[in-house]
């Protein structure tokens, strides 16, 4: 069974940055797509930033030039580089894998972390 353990949130201001990690535990990870989700209170959860076993990335229009996904297979862990940071940015994120990426999308696969809680204070 895959596991993922989120890590790097915390409090922040509008315009900082915070760097999450997303350590997966398998030995297949070089041929896993991740997603990273977030989900605010009273929202649905809703996919911020993917990437392929190939490296390519896909990101929400609400992060775009803001937020960067990067992964390195030698240590089983993605990256999400989360820069120029607004309140709207709350929630808690969450990442996902065993699922598909074609076409330019992520589609969810079974397996979740716990979740790291981003806030941005305003």
């Amino acid at each position: 069974q895959v596991q993922l353990v989120e890590s790097g949130g915390g409090l922040v201001q509008a315009g900082g940055s915070l760097r999450l990690s997303c350590a997966v535990s398998t030995s297949t990870f070089s041929r896993l797509a991740i997603g990273w989700y977030r989900q605010a209170p009273k929202k649905q959860r809703e996919l911020v930033a993917a990437i392929s076993s190939g490296g390519a990335t896909n990101y929400a229009d609400s992060v775009k030039g803001r937020f960067t996904i990067s992964r390195d297979n030698a240590k089983n862990t993605v990256y999400l580089q989360m820069n120029s940071l607004k309140p709207e940015d709350t929630a808690v994120y969450l990442c996902n894998t065993e699922g598909e990426y074609y076409s330019g999308n992520y589609y969810y696969g079974p397996s979740w972390g716990q979740g790291t809680q981003v806030t941005v204070s305003s």
